[in-house]
């Protein structure tokens, strides 16, 4: 690859001697995105400084997210497919399997990490010696260990910024800014409008966002555990983690931010294997909950690590109690750097603390107790940091109100953005938020979101530039304009790669036009988008189409499984078509009797309905699912199989006809009691009898 060569305009002082160089492109933060946005901007022929607050290139990237969240690998193009490409051709070498071979990596991931010239799972370092050799073949020149000065340390001419000041003193001058880091400093120092926290859905007609206790059935409390430092006495107080008031009404705004955590590189090979470290200052009573959980009966394994090459993994946060340190984050946003760093240091304290109170504790089971003490963190992993990750998991903190909002109707093809610059294609993925006491006295998570787009969207370019009269010569790829829950399938490392390459591709048409940033002719950005390989559009097959069908246009009154109040853990899944909505429920094949489902709907008039059930039918399905109506006459059950094609309108069968009242909720009850296979939610329908 070509360097290119860098010109920098230096200004001279009165005395004739140079101060700071002016560049073209100033992108502050080195993350994933950061990175591609400066190799971009070079590779066009711009002057271009990488400036990371760290030391580390790559963020999370190269922090230990080595399992790629996707979506569909398909959307994804450009500098961040290059990535991905050269992760392959790393482990292409003999020379980069050490702890096992190559064959025996795909056989643990079941193939699923690699796609044709491309592999989407990765060790923290070769990420990192990945993107070093990308600015470096770039030739961008990167500073290191400088700190934004956010009181005072953006000097703006108007609307413009001319010059960023670090907290040394250094000042760095630019044409156009690109802020690239994960909590949008230069953004918010730029007097740039953000929120924090999740909105109420009626600010933009959403269904998904803030308040979320109904949604909240993924990592949650199976069993009945008390949350209080004296078992049944309130007075005594709430455990650590756990707040005492209401988690505040459903669908209401706060200023909550979903959980963070460290993605540990961890491995069971002994030789490289660094035992868990006990914290400074451990303090059981940190714990105390996740023993009781153990206690109450929940002996589920509480981490989730995916296989990485050489025996290694990236570990995520799993069920109740887990890495998410659920309810310690709200002040990191807008925080000060010593807020952030009090706030960094009591999550490693916890996180480390939590693997050697699972490894340690008699109170821990046996098989748990045992599992943990097979593994420990990688020895030739994050080697200056004590084998620790050196970038936090922060899966959100402020998001730019720009010109354009990231909404859940993009998400769900409701609404498409006439300017895309990149997609998303993760689902909508909100960690917990706050750690509870329900109506029963006991510990309850409220946060979790998980559902699924309609597929692969288009992200606006007016999502990563703030409003005109705020600021002209930035671009925000990380912290850009969404919602909470649209930020949740667009915050993802591939997709900050994309918007970052789109932005310093768009930064440097402004410099080449002479105008705002907002000013610039989209249809020159598109071209270029496109002849450097980026995705902009995702026509779905015809197939994949059919498979979708919108209950707001099915006939009479027809209630989604989104709707359907919940017991018990449901999985989602788009695997198998049709189905109505976005996709639909599965009981996991789990906990029989356990789960149940009440689809509800007020009807326009009393009379007969006939009432319609939507499934998707496999051979894994129950032959025996249970199914009671309510309606005027009383409460029949009947039992369905779900292993039969439905043959009503491709989706749906019809299970009888009933008497509704309209001043009465109409309702139908689906259980997964004594179920002999899955137990399918999808759509409940009440037709109007003719």
């Amino acid at each position: 690859m070509r360097a290119v060569s860098l010109l920098v305009v230096f200004l001279f002082s009165a005395a004739g001697q140079a101060a700071e160089p002016t560049y073209d492109v100033v992108v502050y933060g080195g993350t994933s995105g950061g990175v591609a946005a400066a190799v971009q901007a070079a590779r066009m022929g711009k002057s271009v400084v990488l400036i990371e607050p760290g030391r580390h290139l790559g963020g999370l990237s190269s922090g230990g997210l080595g399992a790629t969240d996707i979506g569909n690998k398909a959307a994804i193009g450009g500098i961040s497919r290059e990535f991905y490409q050269r992760i392959f051709r790393h482990y292409q070498q003999p020379s980069a399997w050490e702890q096992e071979t190559r064959e025996e990596y795909a056989t643990r991931k079941k193939g699923r990490s690699i796609d044709g010239d491309t592999m989407w799972g990765f060790e923290p370092h070769v990420a990192e010696q990945v993107f070093e050799a990308m600015i470096r073949e770039a030739a961008v020149p990167v500073v290191r260990d400088e700190r934004l000065d956010r009181s005072g340390g953006v000097k703006k001419e108007g609307s413009k910024i001319a010059a960023i000041v670090m907290e040394s003193g250094k000042t760095y001058r630019g044409k156009m800014f690109i802020d690239a880091g994960y909590e949008g400093d230069l953004m918010a120092a730029a007097g740039v409008s953000y929120a924090v926290g999740r909105e109420s859905n009626d600010q933009y007609g959403e269904t998904l966002n803030g308040v979320q206790t109904v949604r909240a059935i993924f990592h949650q409390f199976v069993k009945p555990v008390d949350p209080y430092v004296r078992p049944g006495d309130p007075s005594s107080g709430m455990l650590p983690g756990v707040h005492a008031g209401s988690p505040g009404e459903e669908g209401a705004g706060d200023r909550r931010v979903q959980a963070y955590c460290y993605r540990m590189c961890t491995t069971d090979v002994p030789e490289n294997r660094v035992d868990w470290p006990k914290p400074a200052g451990y303090d059981p009573s940190r714990y105390e909950l996740l023993l009781r959980n153990f206690e109450a009966g929940d002996e589920r394994i509480p981490w989730a690590p995916s296989a990485m090459p050489n025996r290694k993994t990236d570990t995520n946060n799993n069920f109740a109690i887990s890495t998410d340190n659920i309810g310690m984050n709200y002040d990191y946003p807008d925080g000060d750097y010593a807020t952030r760093r009090r706030i960094l240091d009591e999550h490693e304290s916890y996180q480390k603390g939590l693997m050697w109170t699972l490894a340690n504790s008699p109170r821990v089971p046996e098989k748990v107790r045992k599992e943990f003490q097979t593994w420990g963190l990688a020895k030739n992993e994050f080697t200056d940091n004590g084998n620790w990750p050196h970038q936090l998991y922060v899966r959100e903190a402020r998001r730019m109100i720009g010109e354009y909002v990231m909404t859940e109707h993009n998400c769900r093809w409701q609404k498409t953005a006439e300017d895309p610059i990149g997609l998303g294609a993760y689902g909508m993925d909100s960690h917990h938020v706050q750690r509870y006491v329900d109506e029963t006295g006991h510990a309850r998570n409220e946060g979790d979101v998980e559902v699924g787009v309609a597929g692969p969207y288009p992200i606006s370019f007016r999502s990563i530039v703030p409003r005109a009269g705020e600021c002209s010569n930035l671009l925000v790829p990380v912290c850009l304009s969404a919602s909470h829950i649209a930020y949740g399938s667009i915050r993802m490392e591939p997709v900050f790669m994309i918007l970052g390459q789109s932005a310093a591709t768009a930064a440097s048409q402004a410099i080449d036009a002479g105008k705002a940033i907002q000013a610039i002719d989209y249809a020159g950005l598109r071209e270029r988008l496109l002849a450097d390989r980026q995705v902009l559009e995702w026509t779905a097959p015809a197939s994949q189409a059919a498979l979708m069908l919108d209950p707001k246009k099915l006939a009479g009154v027809t209630v989604d499984d989104q709707q359907a109040v919940l017991t018990g853990a449901w999985g989602t899944s788009q695997a198998i078509g049709p189905y109505v909505g976005t996709g639909y429920r599965h009981d996991i094949d789990e906990d029989k009797g356990a789960k149940s489902a009440r689809f509800e709907a007020r009807l326009p008039e009393s009379g007969r309905y006939t009432v319609r059930l939507a499934y998707s039918p496999s051979a894994n399905r129950a032959t025996n699912v249970l199914v009671k109506v309510h309606a005027v006459d009383g409460t029949k059950t009947v039992v369905v199989n779900q292993r039969k094609q439905p043959t009503e309108d491709k989706a749906f069968v019809s299970i009888g006809t009933f008497r509704f009242a309209a001043d009465q909720p109409a309702a139908v009850v689906i259980s997964n009691e004594a179920a002999d296979g899955y137990v399918i939610l999808d759509a409940v329908q009440f037709l109007p009898e003719k």
